[in-house]
């Protein structure tokens, strides 16, 4: 017979409740890595391609695939929560899913653009696939220490250190920026600005692994309220966001990136302006 203390210890009686597959928050799970499959898919193409137009075409409907992803992976975790239907299963599910998703499919996106003008840039044509594998292999590391760091074997005050916070940049926001920004450059023909791309994937790799917080936006659900003036800008911003598509993405992902280290830096300015003020009120004593 299992003790029961090590079954609240472990959140999961058995192997089999910890398995349990949800149907609904996983076949959002399973839609994202459609999704990815499909983006990989259209990348692959483009890059066989010779005409412009279908190259270009390919390539902004491997971006809509990722983005559509990306919406995948925001809802199945919320569904899963709402109906009280977490698993270990559909945990791992969606990590498997996000490395195909946010990690393959966006370097393989990188590769394919940067190194098809191989007469223009002939030097990413030796980097290029080694840039591209950082940028996977930060991803897959990011993943599994989400997983770590949320493991039901973890103490729940060690799990994630008392904060709603991701730990590094979440794995979508990383592909939801690189895809939006290929999605700029085939919208308005700034495909020669693709030269930015290798060293953008890098920093994002870097932040990504890097012990920065992003907020996580758990806290919001089907019951958290608002004020009038906020729903109306809501509104007005999703407005916008249909009018133009194709750079609302890039800056809502860019400003969310560069939030983390901004609020990281302000946090630190005030730990160290309090520790001044401590000090100086104990020398005053």
């Amino acid at each position: 017979m299992q003790d029961p203390q090590d079954s609240q210890k472990h959140n999961y009686a058995d192997s089999e409740e910890a398995s349990h597959i949800y149907l609904l928050p996983n076949s959002l799970t399973a839609g994202n890595l459609f999704f990815g499959f499909l983006a990989i898919l259209r990348c692959i193409q483009a890059n066989n391609a010779t005409d412009p137009e279908i190259i270009s075409s390919y390539f902004s409907q491997a971006v809509w695939f990722i983005l559509f992803g990306v919406i995948c992976d925001a809802l199945d975790g919320r569904v899963a929560r709402l109906g009280g239907r977490e698993s270990l299963f559909g945990k791992e599910f969606d990590s498997i899913a996000d490395i195909i998703s946010f990690g393959v499919a966006p370097a393989m996106m990188m590769i394919f653009l940067i190194l098809q003008p191989t007469e223009k840039y002939p030097f990413f044509l030796q980097i290029g696939w080694l840039i591209a594998f950082i940028y996977l292999l930060c991803a897959g590391v990011r993943l599994a220490r989400f997983n770590v760091l949320t493991h039901p074997m973890l103490p729940q005050a060690a799990r994630m250190k008392g904060t709603k916070d991701f730990l590094g940049l979440p794995v979508p926001a990383a592909a939801g920026m690189i895809a939006s920004l290929v999605l700029v450059l085939n919208s308005f023909e700034l495909r020669g600005l693709a030269i930015l791309m290798p060293p953008l994937m890098l920093g994002i790799a870097y932040l990504m692994i890097s012990n920065i917080q992003y907020p996580s936006f758990k806290e919001v659900d089907w019951q958290t309220s608002t004020k009038f003036r906020t729903f109306i800008l809501l509104i007005f911003g999703l407005g916008i966001a249909f009018t133009f598509r194709e750079l609302f993405f890039a800056i809502l992902f860019f400003s969310y990136i560069i939030y983390g280290p901004i609020r990281h830096l302000y946090r630190g300015y005030k730990a160290k302006k309090l520790k001044q003020r401590r000090e100086l009120s104990k020398s005053e004593q």
